[in-house]
């Protein structure tokens, strides 16, 4: 990609991996955008630079095609054959900065990055596309909602765009110590990297940079349709936004952020407080006969990329229905999804995640 200044954050060419579609599936295009965080600042950013998601130095060469991109027709019934493309994640602001820090020898190229990215794709034949589909997990299912209507406005109006954003529902929420440890990073995103100036204008307007970062607060001016996919328990979030060790400082929450299992009763209203939440912030989003839906009752965070929970005999089900399945017929209009998990513990088909 010979693009302007479309460079990850140590100034290497960014990249993307392609699986050629074939036959049914040659003229249609799944882009899926890689996650893993953000950098809010100088020192973090920097290190990032010496990791694979800083500098395209560090990537792998090939990496596998599990779940939503796998080219076997039991694992992904629907895309299996379609051009399926991993665009990889150096930027640390969900694809969104165009800015730099020359003494700290950063750039901050996202924006610039997708560009380049979807340009190079539609030079290699994503421009006939008839159907195509933008995706993305965490960070990158944040992307996918930011870039979701640019994408649409790529294709001309004959074809079937539609948008997927896994583990991309952060919220705005308050942290077991009464703050805002979230809002606080995209802070940090949004000033360093100069995110506002690509951040869409129906919010801008109203909103300051750093809420519009918020997926909560874009979601119901979206006009292309959206899948939302989340757990009402996002394991990242849990860990990460509401009860990260700086809003802990005593450990009260160190067992059941990493094992809801032990999680106490005052701890788990909390968490159900915080489903409730994410259920009141896509009321306005599910009115959309466009839109869908699949809000799980796991600890779980990512659930396309993995084949166990993407596609699998035993993979997490909301009224027997899997997640390829929901999206797949929410996709090609074979059914309407809007499907909500009662809450945890109901669910018996997650795949919660424990660490260690």
């Amino acid at each position: 990609m010979s693009f302007d200044h479309a460079v990850c954050l140590d100034g290497t060419l960014p990249g993307y991996h392609w699986h050629r579609g074939y036959g049914s599936g040659a003229n249609n295009w799944l882009i899926h955008l890689e996650g893993g965080g953000w950098c809010n600042n100088v020192r973090t950013c920097v290190y990032r630079k010496k990791t694979r998601r800083g500098s395209s130095t560090y990537m792998e060469k090939q990496i596998p095609f599990t779940g939503i991109l796998s080219d076997k027709a039991d694992q992904n019934p629907d895309f299996f054959n379609w051009n399926r493309v991993k665009v990889r994640y150096c930027d640390g602001a969900s694809f969104t900065g165009d800015t730099e820090n020359k003494a700290a020898k950063l750039q901050f190229r996202g924006q610039r990055i997708w560009l380049a990215a979807t340009e190079d794709l539609m030079s290699r034949g994503m421009r006939n596309a008839k159907q195509a589909l933008l995706s993305g997990c965490s960070a990158g299912g944040l992307a996918s909602i930011l870039h979701c209507d640019e994408f649409r406005n790529m294709f001309p109006r004959t074809s079937k765009v539609k948008c997927l954003s896994d583990a991309g529902l952060f919220l705005d929420a308050v942290d077991v110590s009464g703050g805002r440890t979230l809002r606080s990073l995209y802070n940090g995103v949004v000033g360093l990297q100069g995110v506002q100036h690509n951040l869409p204008r129906i919010c801008t307007i109203h909103r300051d940079p750093t809420s519009c970062f918020f997926p909560q607060n874009l979601i119901s001016n979206i006009r292309t349709p959206l899948f939302i996919l989340n757990a009402a328990y996002d394991s990242w979030q849990i860990q990460s936004s509401i009860a990260p060790p700086s809003a802990d400082p005593h450990g009260y929450w160190h067992e059941c952020r990493l094992n809801h299992a032990k999680c106490s009763a005052s701890q788990m209203r909390f968490l159900q407080g915080f489903r409730i939440e994410m259920l009141n912030v896509i009321k306005g989003f599910s009115q959309s006969r466009e839109n869908g839906l699949f809000i799980n009752s796991c600890f779980a965070h990512c659930q396309t990329e993995r084949q166990d929970t993407w596609f699998a005999a035993n993979s997490p089900e909301i009224r027997n229905k899997a997640i390829a399945i929901a999206v797949g017929d929410w996709y090609f209009d074979r059914a309407g999804v809007k499907v909500i998990d009662c809450p945890y513990p109901c669910d018996k088909s997650c795949h919660n995640l424990v660490f260690k």
